[in-house]
């Protein structure tokens, strides 16, 4: 099937469901079944090629649960060259500004890679990342805030994250129940994957371009 010529997760704005979980975070992960599972947008265009990205959320804060499957080879991960590995970003603009093309201090760029760090670099990272023209910076991120757990399977990997409330610049889910959204799931060996429109498209770096998370009690 040839490729569209325009992407239509770029033509339309999307808005996704996200469930609220009372416990959102445990010692071995977020646990998130398979009703917290997002659409997969990019299945407009590549049926069955997206991956099993899942999210929820509470007012303490957002956990995600990513699946990648067949893969052949393992996953190139280095914590010192997180934006060049193999993982997952997570971009929030906790006030879902979609009309504007540089981030504002609401915004997050988020990288969890499945292994990477320690001195054998098996253990799984999180770090933040700069947004690219950003118009102002989010508070500060500390070291440690951010959860990250995985499991790296013969074909792939599982990665379960957590960003506390505090971590994210704005979060106020009673006051503003929507936030701008994206995801890339990274992959040497399967190509790249996106939530809204990839490949040229500047999503890195423009509010405009991500989708909504309605953050519904159920």
């Amino acid at each position: 099937m040839s490729e569209p010529l325009v992407s239509p997760r770029f033509i339309f704005r999307f808005s996704l469901p996200c469930r609220h979980k009372a416990r959102l975070w445990m010692t071995k992960g977020a646990g998130l079944d398979e009703s917290y599972r997002l659409v997969g947008l990019a299945e407009l265009e590549h049926p069955g090629r997206v991956p099993d990205f899942r999210a929820a959320w509470s007012e303490t804060g957002m956990a995600f649960s990513i699946l990648v499957e067949g893969k052949q080879q393992p996953p190139w991960c280095r914590a010192m060259h997180v934006s060049e590995s193999d993982g997952v970003q997570i971009w929030i603009d906790t006030r879902n500004v979609q009309n504007v093309h540089r981030a504002s201090r609401f915004c997050h760029r988020l990288a969890f890679l499945p292994c990477g760090n320690a001195a054998r670099a098996s253990d799984p990272v999180a770090a933040v990342l700069p947004i690219n023209r950003a118009r102002e910076l989010h508070g500060p991120i500390h070291d440690g805030q951010l959860k990250v757990v995985s499991q790296i399977l013969a074909d792939g990997y599982q990665l379960d994250a957590f960003v506390p409330a505090e971590a994210l610049t704005g979060f106020n889910p009673e006051d503003h129940p929507a936030i701008g959204f994206n995801y890339a799931v990274f992959d040497r060996e399967l190509g790249d994957h996106t939530l809204t429109a990839g490949g040229a498209m500047p999503y890195r770096e423009d509010p405009s371009l991500w989708a909504t998370l309605e953050l519904t009690a159920r």
